[in-house]
């Protein structure tokens, strides 16, 4: 039976949460310098959870609410970088525990694949901090939209929001958020499978139907034509300047043709990394319709 499914299990969670006793006991018997590298082990099984997002969702999400608010203060920027990161942990920790399998294939790395954690481990961290972040949205700090026919959507929006809601000194979203938020959702749509690419074959062992997979050829050409088109769109909504819209066009161009060009799977992943520092780019547009400085 799939331990997912079986109420014994959530059981044993339950208990492991509560051994505090046992816990204590094997913290007595160490040492602090024996402490210190079992903390350092630890922080660093959380941090690979988060590792292939801090391209994709970390840096885009911060650098949005910090540009999007704007940031009114450090102490907001600290906020904003505590508050998207847990909430990814808390995201990762429970997808990774069910795609331990493609992960092996396609991530190695990851705490589940390499054997840094168990699967029931996982399953309590989830809980753990599905737990924490329960109490955090019901203090009212976590207000987002969840859009779940479109998790992709909901997932960056709901970092982007979250992130522009603290940085902002008024803890509300006026009209420039609204529509970078709503244009973040856009484009997210519209190119986030330009991670797909480098995952084509764990996820066609995983039964998935990604557009690489369905349409090998088209995919390469849509994510070009799609670069291309929202950099152009983007500097014309956010009024860049000469200078600025060329540059990014070029960029955007420069990803598309790589991708188009390069079909790989070393290139797939450097075409990726590329994308996210266009995505971060387009991420930074909606500050030049609070400060005006890309529209020399």
């Amino acid at each position: 039976m799939n331990h997912h499914q079986n109420p014994s299990y959530l059981v044993d969670i339950v208990c492991s949460l509560l051994s505090v006793h046992e816990v204590k006991k094997q913290l007595d018997s160490l040492t602090a310098i024996a402490i210190f590298r079992v903390l350092v082990y630890h922080l660093h099984t959380l941090f690979l959870f988060t590792r292939s997002d801090w391209k994709t969702i970390f840096l885009p999400a911060t650098t949005f609410g910090t540009v999007t608010g704007p940031i009114s203060s450090f102490e907001k920027w600290a906020l904003v970088l505590v508050w998207v990161w847990t909430h990814l942990l808390q995201a990762n920790v429970s997808n990774q525990n069910y795609s331990a399998g493609e992960d092996i294939i396609n991530k190695p790395w990851r705490p589940l694949p390499a054997k840094r954690i168990t699967e029931r481990q996982a399953a309590i961290l989830s809980l753990a901090l599905a737990l924490v972040e329960f109490v955090h949205d019901d203090c009212g700090l976590s207000h987002r939209p969840i859009l779940k026919n479109v998790c992709n959507i909901g997932g960056y929006t709901t970092f982007e929001t979250g992130a522009t809601l603290i940085a902002s000194p008024y803890m509300a979203l006026d009209k420039i958020s609204i529509q970078a938020v709503f244009l973040s959702g856009a484009l997210i749509f519209t190119t986030i499978h330009a991670q797909d690419f480098a995952d084509v074959d764990g996820d066609r062992q995983s039964g998935r139907h990604t557009l690489p997979i369905v349409h090998p050829e088209g995919s390469r050409v849509y994510i070009l034509i799609m670069l291309v088109g929202w950099s152009i769109a983007l500097s014309f909504f956010w009024d860049l300047g000469p200078i600025c819209a060329t540059a990014l066009v070029l960029v955007g161009s420069f990803v598309g043709m790589r991708y188009y060009r390069k079909r790989d799977v070393l290139s797939d992943e450097g075409s990726y990394r590329y994308y996210n520092m266009w995505l971060l780019l387009a991420n930074t547009l909606p500050g030049n319709s609070r400060f005006g400085v890309l529209s020399r």
